[in-house]
């Protein structure tokens, strides 16, 4: 797809990082979606699987700390993904009132499948960067992120 011919002057919004950044994530979600389309997942249903596959079982407060969902966001998408059998939820022992949140081996094909289509997206995204500007952008990004964190709606772990 051809860029559309930019129309002068733009809008002050592309002086706003929020204005930017969340046009970016529009794009990224697209992308993502078109990429992963056979899967029928969703960015964050895929970041929900892949944190349960790096960190093993975690209790719903703390897989919600590594997205930086809120907690009902996460049992929202948590709900989702166990009657789809990508995931089960049981009761913690040592707090009855928590649930632990496990992937199945279902869950691991499908984001194991899923890898090189959410791959593709994040270059198709990035592709018009250099892999210096793609470093610096990554690391611009982290630091605005860690610098900012308590703003966000849920509290992202960073450790």
């Amino acid at each position: 797809m051809q860029p559309r011919p930019r129309r002068e002057p733009r809008l002050p919004l592309w002086s706003r990082p929020g204005y930017l950044i969340r046009r970016l994530h529009q794009i990224h979600c697209a992308l993502f979606l078109e990429e992963c389309r056979d899967a029928g997942l969703t960015p964050v249903q895929y970041g929900l699987l892949t944190a349960l596959a790096f960190r093993g079982e975690l209790d719903q407060g703390s897989l919600a700390e590594e997205l930086g969902l809120d907690r009902t966001t996460a049992a929202e998408v948590l709900s989702r993904l166990e009657r789809r059998g990508l995931v089960t939820r049981k009761p913690n022992p040592r707090d009855r009132r928590a649930r632990l949140a496990r992937i199945t081996r279902r869950g691991r094909s499908v984001t194991a499948a899923m890898f090189s289509g959410m791959q593709r997206a994040q270059d198709r995204m990035c592709a018009p960067l250099t892999q210096k500007e793609r470093d610096v952008f990554m690391a611009t990004l982290a630091r605005l992120i860690e610098a900012n964190n308590e703003y966000g709606r849920g509290a992202l772990r960073i450790d």
